[in-house]
């Protein structure tokens, strides 16, 4: 499973259990939200690392924009696709990016 894939997991885990949804919530208030995110996630059995975050979303943005416009130099921007971190705490408090 990649992290995407891994991250989705942990998504629906947290949709479908508020007291894990409420740790998770709870981690948005840490300095290090990312760090803690990912020990939670580790804690959980996912093998997640801040940098894999960073990667995946780069490499899930740079796919989303390769696909719109054949992804040249003028293609829209796309606007927080980039941070799967921010896109995991807007769906499991119901927020717009």
């Amino acid at each position: 499973m990649n992290t995407v894939e891994m991250i989705d997991e942990i998504q629906n885990k947290a949709l479908h259990d508020e007291a894990l949804r409420q740790r998770f919530l709870k981690i948005r208030e840490a300095e290090d939200g990312l760090g803690e995110f990912c020990h939670l996630c580790r804690e959980l059995g996912y093998e997640i690392y801040p940098m894999d975050v960073i990667q995946a979303g780069d490499e899930f943005y740079a796919t989303m924009k390769r696909s719109t416009n054949g992804g040249g130099e003028n293609s829209p921007k796309l606007e927080g696709e980039d941070d799967l971190y921010e896109m995991f705490f807007a769906s499991i408090t119901k927020e717009e990016i």
